[in-house]
């Protein structure tokens, strides 16, 4: 009798010990604290237009955790990317446009994620010193390649969308920057006496980016390393279609012995 009264008694307490403090499920609260995920944009807009970006993008990641198959979380993932993008967190951007690009393969939005995933990468191998003493062809251009991965991959997924125009004309500049650091690859074999070696550098040039302004110097240099190697006859050949097709070119580089 005295046990099962001491069983009741300390059953009470703990009921209302849960009565006082609530459960555990309630006391942490929903997820969006009861509001809407219109709601909880607005809030990370006024965060971001405060120049509060962190505080931005923890609001809308309540909405993907809150709101997974809302509009606005469609919107919320392109926002994150963008808003790490702007913070130069370009890794984490780009695998949040690559997690938004498999969930939503064809949706209207698409077209964009893959533009601001070239955009980033392409940015990704910018140098501060770019417009000031060095030329961003002599860099490493792994990035440059990869933005033009992603921009050819966005023309060819979404030929009609306008994003593809933007892309195109992108494709344009990386491809130059692309033929002038195989210019610089042929020149430095150049330097060090690698006349085959040069050669095939500026063929490559020639073959793969035959709208670049550097197939002129290739040429140039193709027809130096020729003579270099006393092999006259293709020299003689690679100043003519030099000349014929560039008739008032003149060499703006130099070769370090």
């Amino acid at each position: 009798m005295i046990r099962s009264l001491i069983l009741f008694i300390l059953f009470s307490i703990f009921l209302c010990g849960c009565s006082l403090f609530g459960s555990d499920k309630e006391s942490r609260g929903p997820v969006s604290g009861g509001l809407t995920p219109k709601a909880l944009y607005e809030l990370a807009e006024a965060e971001f237009n405060s120049g509060s970006v962190e505080q931005g993008i923890e609001q809308l990641e309540v909405i993907l955790a809150a709101y997974p198959g809302s509009k606005y979380a469609i919107q919320a993932r392109l926002d994150i990317a963008y808003n790490l993008f702007k913070r130069k967190k370009y890794n984490r951007a780009i695998l949040e446009l690559n997690e938004f690009i498999e969930r939503y393969p064809s949706i209207q939005s698409t077209p964009y994620a893959y533009y601001l995933r070239g955009v980033i990468v392409e940015e990704k191998s910018a140098s501060i010193l770019d417009k000031i003493i060095t030329d961003n062809a002599q860099r490493d251009v792994q990035s440059v390649r990869d933005a033009y991965s992603y921009f050819s991959l966005l023309i060819d997924t979404f030929p009609n969308s306008k994003y593809s125009e933007e892309a195109s004309e992108k494709l344009v500049e990386l491809m130059n920057i692309l033929a002038r650091h195989e210019f610089y690859v042929a020149l430095y074999y150049t330097s060090n006496g690698s006349h085959i070696a040069a050669i095939n550098r500026s063929k490559y040039i020639i073959e793969h980016y035959p709208n670049s302004p550097s197939v002129a110097d290739g040429l140039h240099l193709m027809a130096y390393n020729y003579d270099a190697i006393k092999v006259e006859k293709l020299a003689k050949d690679a100043r003519t279609i030099l000349y014929a097709s560039y008739p008032n070119y003149s060499p703006n580089y130099k070769i370090d012995k």
